[in-house]
């Protein structure tokens, strides 16, 4: 009996040390990310080397970038637990390495999207951490992801309210600086001309839409590109 027993430890602890699908798999899945069963996926094989491994800097800010572009896809129903697993994998990312950009970004990045689907409240709940972890990436590499962090803080001063720190002057400063990094970003340019049509400017507003319409799609973004480019054409219709 006791060697059976044996037999069974040993085989569980054989079990157990099974490596999961490698980290290159997920990459490989979430490149097919317009395929939204392929992301979750990968975020699912991210999740397991982070809970294998707490201080796994890949796999913290890669499950945060995963649960962003899964919570905007997701049903309503399940996008505030999708966007909460990306802030807490975005935190432990920016624990491992708090002088990397990647865990800092998309912590904000989940942040801002819950505070935009949910309403006022989450909004002044994560109002001051999301600007705070952007302008952490200003310091750190203002040139990260071609501008995203002056991208993301031109949507957060166009969409706060004025009356707790919101500024169309600011907001658009900080698009067309993210601008310099990617002059063909549909994401700095469809969200400056949301803002130039808000504030009245309709030929300059229309002429941002063309250029999210003229730009070529980028290697990296192409699913993001291509909802750019839809979004746009609607606005101009």
């Amino acid at each position: 009996m006791s060697s059976c027993i044996l037999i069974f430890y040993i085989s569980l602890a054989l079990l157990q040390a099974q490596p999961g699908p490698p980290l290159s798999e997920a990459d490989r899945l979430y490149a097919d990310r317009a395929n939204l069963e392929s992301a979750r996926r990968a975020a699912d094989i991210w999740r397991q080397a982070l809970a294998a491994d707490a201080r796994n800097f890949d796999a913290a800010w890669k499950l945060a970038r995963a649960d962003y572009w899964i919570g905007g896809h997701a049903p309503e129903n399940d996008r505030r637990a999708v966007y909460e697993t990306g802030i807490d994998a975005g935190r432990a990312a920016a624990a491992a390495q708090p002088d990397r950009p990647e865990g800092h970004f998309w912590l904000a990045a989940n942040m801002g999207a819950l505070a935009e689907s949910f309403g006022l409240r989450q909004g002044i709940k994560y109002r001051k951490p999301i600007k705070a972890e952007l302008e952490t990436v200003l310091r750190i590499d203002p040139a990260f992801q071609e501008g995203s962090a002056d991208r993301a803080l031109g949507r957060w001063y166009y969409k706060v309210p004025g009356l707790f720190g919101g500024s169309h002057k600011e907001a658009e400063a900080h698009l067309r600086a993210s601008l310099k990094y990617n002059p063909n970003s549909t994401a700095s340019h469809y969200f400056l001309a949301e803002l130039l049509l808000d504030d009245g400017r309709k030929e300059e507003g229309r002429a941002e839409l063309q250029k999210v319409l003229d730009a070529p799609l980028h290697p990296d973004w192409t699913p993001e590109d291509r909802e750019f480019k839809e979004k746009a054409r609607r606005l101009l219709k």
